[in-house]
């Protein structure tokens, strides 16, 4: 589809839903899903770029995932774990900037170890950021965000009058701009502890196919509907009709 006439969100944010429905209703186990899910980020992290968008968070699993049953993370941990070398591959395919979001915690040092390599191969790249967020949660980020600045402030390196909005964003897990467009597959309409802070004026889209059939024509959809949005950022054009 042609984009030169739509407006093209500097960030988008995918929250990766349906997964595990998406192969139950085939019959499938639920990890089958998540290995599709994982598949399609890929498919559609490279369809995204190509279309002008430099930056894209997704969503991939999060702190309170580790509520789901021993045998469902274990599977996302391991598939994890055995798609980072694919991961790093398709980053310097693409020549995309990778970069993790989420707490360490729970991880294993191999993972670990495995992420700052990717981190640090791919910073040579500009233009296009992947933030990948992994055990990632938007309370836990703006509480380790309000650490971090408040031990800055105790050993005298900022005073308190200075801390703003810009500042605190410095101190999230990325620097990144705001979200300008957050997509929830599989038809759920609710954003689940995800980048809060970034989403204050994200206009969102909830498409209801499960992550693995969202496909090029899916995201063409949504850039559609948000070019037809009017983001006036709390303020009123005087020029249109507005409530």
């Amino acid at each position: 589809m042609d984009y030169s006439n739509l407006k093209i969100p500097t960030h988008v944010g995918f929250i990766v839903d349906g997964n595990g429905r998406w192969a139950l209703e085939r019959g499938l186990n639920r990890s089958k899903g998540h290995e599709e899910g994982f598949q399609n980020v890929k498919k559609i992290t490279s369809y995204v770029f190509s279309k002008g968008i430099k930056y894209i968070s997704a969503y991939l699993f999060s702190t309170e995932n580790f509520k789901r049953s021993k045998k469902e993370v274990d599977f996302l941990m391991n598939l994890l774990t055995g798609k980072l070398k694919e991961i790093l591959k398709f980053c310097h395919d693409e020549k995309i900037k990778a970069v993790f979001s989420g707490r360490k915690e729970n991880l294993s040092n191999k993972v670990l170890k495995a992420m700052k390599n990717i981190e640090e191969e791919t910073s040579i790249y500009e233009g296009r950021v992947f933030n990948i967020c992994f055990n990632y949660g938007s309370h836990t980020e703006i509480v380790d965000a309000t650490k971090k600045i408040s031990e800055k402030v105790k050993d005298g390196e900022i005073n308190i009058e200075d801390i703003d909005e810009k500042l605190f964003s410095k101190y999230l897990y990325q620097p990144l701009p705001p979200v300008d467009l957050m997509i929830r597959t599989s038809g759920e309409m609710r954003i689940s502890n995800f980048m809060l802070w970034q989403c204050s004026y994200a206009e969102f889209y909830f498409p209801k196919c499960y992550f693995p059939d969202f496909n090029y024509d899916e995201f063409d959809k949504a850039i559609i509907e948000y070019t037809k949005r009017d983001r006036r950022f709390g303020g009123i054009d005087y020029g249109k009709k507005s409530s």
